[in-house]
């Protein structure tokens, strides 16, 4: 005698005939409007509570220079954020634009001051080159402010097409990177 299937139950990846598999992302979040320690928890916060995104690790808190901005800009809190998801690269995009816009993010000129800025530095193997989203993030590996905090809870990463985050941390741009022992980002 075969089993018949039970008909109450439901699998999920069958509603939609797709599978979609785990990745790992890298998240770079930087302020240097307003208050800036809070919009960086704000985002840490709303990446955690985004549907289908895992965050796992939260690096230490860095200060850095404005790179590429205005002489009177002031300085940068920037952190990295890793985390697993289900999203698509385009969705975790999106999420991200509307984490910067719900903290008061204006778009104006390049380099100008941001209350938040969350860009998307890998998200798995993905590799894209549209006009809105490139991947991996095209200036990540000459980036301290990006490199040095994601070494901190991934020291043995490697930026695709580019090699180890150690290697590229030790080429890296010569703008100043100080880690903030006195600033720390939470998960909830």
């Amino acid at each position: 005698m075969t089993e018949t299937p039970n008909p109450h139950i439901i699998d999920a990846d069958t509603l939609t005939g797709e599978m979609h598999p785990i990745r790992r992302c890298v998240v770079s979040i930087g302020s240097n409007l307003g208050e800036r320690l809070n919009n960086l928890q704000g985002a840490v916060s709303s990446l955690a509570d985004t549907p289908e995104v895992w965050v796992t690790a939260v690096s230490p808190v860095y200060e850095t220079e404005p790179l590429d901005a205005a002489e009177d800009s002031e300085d940068f809190l920037n952190a990295v954020v890793l985390a697993d998801t289900t999203l698509s690269a385009r969705t975790l995009l999106e999420r991200a634009l509307a984490i910067e816009d719900a903290y008061g993010r204006e778009r104006s000129e390049p380099g100008a001051p941001r209350t938040l800025d969350v860009d998307l530095i890998v998200v798995g193997d993905r590799r894209a080159n549209d006009p809105d989203m490139v991947l991996p993030h095209p200036k990540a590996h000459e980036r301290a402010f990006v490199l040095a905090p994601w070494h901190d809870v991934e020291p043995d990463a490697e930026l695709i097409d580019h090699g180890p985050i150690a290697e590229l941390l030790a080429k890296a741009d010569e703008q100043s990177v100080t880690v903030r022992d006195d600033l720390s980002l939470h998960l909830q």
